[in-house]
């Protein structure tokens, strides 16, 4: 492949993933603006207006953001490929520590926001002392043989409304942990039903199906790595000169810099694939809890998490299928009346 023909393949993809994730965004906007003033017929007794507004605002919000960063991306992009950015920084090839430093600097910089940001995130974990929600939960654990080191709950509401349950760990350390979100705002049987969902995907082996793919795709994508960084094409067809073209193995680094500012832009219209595996774990989930718990329960419990979670109901279908790997509301409820109700 010609250094000029890899180029062009380059901009026609870098325009074409711009243009499908602005058209996406924007038709996410207008979707879920255009359903703002109603709250779906499915959802009417149990969600009020004003949280479905909220829920709307905040995902309108979260797309005008993305938008923004798409433009910012796209322009940082083109500065250190095309336009001949990571060849300025070739002429400076002795100073690459001083450089480093000041990434590592700039990354300092961003710890300031360790108070505000990132401390929230950890969060302080207590035994579970309800023993009558306990018992429940390991009557729950006994009847799909999963054992458990521990249940516990993670203070998460003083930086969150949201509420979750999540599992943790391998073999004889595996630990349950409920947000008090959750647990404050659940029933027990709806917890219950929530925690056989994240069960579920224990059983299915779902979480190490997950690794798996995500071992063999990163082996897949160093072993192209691999054959690109030997070819003179990849760095020239991105506005890059290999800083030795007779020993192209003296340019790993910036083989891999290019490969993972690429990437993205090659592989986009894949994502619909991975969303489509992640819904069908998602519903084998669900159907694994609406067979050790009573579903309605479930259905009521995935009400109440989508309203506290401010996730709108009313998704764009082409945006839900690029990003969401949760199928919509609407989708997931009344599959599971369907089937288990």
């Amino acid at each position: 492949m010609s250094t000029f023909v890899f180029s062009v393949l380059f901009v026609i993809l870098l325009k074409i993933s711009v243009a499908v994730r602005f058209w996406l965004d924007s038709r996410h906007i207008r979707h879920v603006l255009a359903h703002r003033s109603a709250v779906p017929t499915e959802f009417t007794e149990k969600i009020s207006l004003a949280a479905h507004q909220r829920a709307a605002d905040y995902t309108v919000a979260k797309s005008k953001f993305s938008i923004l960063s798409i433009l910012i991306s796209t322009v940082v992009l083109i500065s250190i490929t095309l336009l001949g950015g990571l060849q300025l920084m070739a002429k400076y090839r002795d100073l690459w520590w001083f450089y480093a430093w000041l990434i590592f600097s700039g990354f300092q910089l961003l710890m300031l926001l360790y108070p505000t940001v990132i401390a929230p995130l950890f969060n302080k974990l207590t035994p579970l002392t309800d023993d009558s929600l306990r018992g429940r939960i390991e009557g729950l654990m006994k009847q799909v043989g999963f054992a458990s080191k521990g249940l516990f709950v993670m203070d998460s509401s003083k930086s969150s409304a949201h509420g979750n349950a999540y599992l943790s760990g391998f073999g004889t350390s595996k630990r349950i942990a409920f947000f008090d979100t959750l647990l404050a705002r659940l029933a027990p049987q709806e917890i219950e039903a929530v925690l056989a969902h994240e069960l579920g995907h224990f059983k299915l082996q779902h979480i190490v199906k997950r690794i798996v793919v995500m071992f063999a795709i990163s082996l897949a994508f160093m072993a192209l790595l691999g054959y690109l960084k030997q070819q003179v094409w990849f760095y020239t067809g991105l506005g890059v000169n290999p800083l030795l073209p007779n020993d192209l193995n003296n340019n790993n680094a910036m083989a891999l810099i290019l490969f993972m500012l690429a990437l993205p832009i090659f592989t986009l219209l894949l994502s619909p694939l991975s969303v489509i595996s992640s819904r069908k774990q998602e519903f084998e989930a669900d159907a694994f809890a609406a067979k050790h718990t009573d579903a309605n329960y479930l259905v009521s419990a995935l009400i109440k998490l989508y309203e506290d979670n401010a996730s709108t109901l009313t998704p764009d279908p082409p945006h839900s299928a690029f990003y969401d790997s949760h199928s919509a509301a609407v989708v997931r409820i009344n599959k599971l009346t369907a089937t288990h109700g």
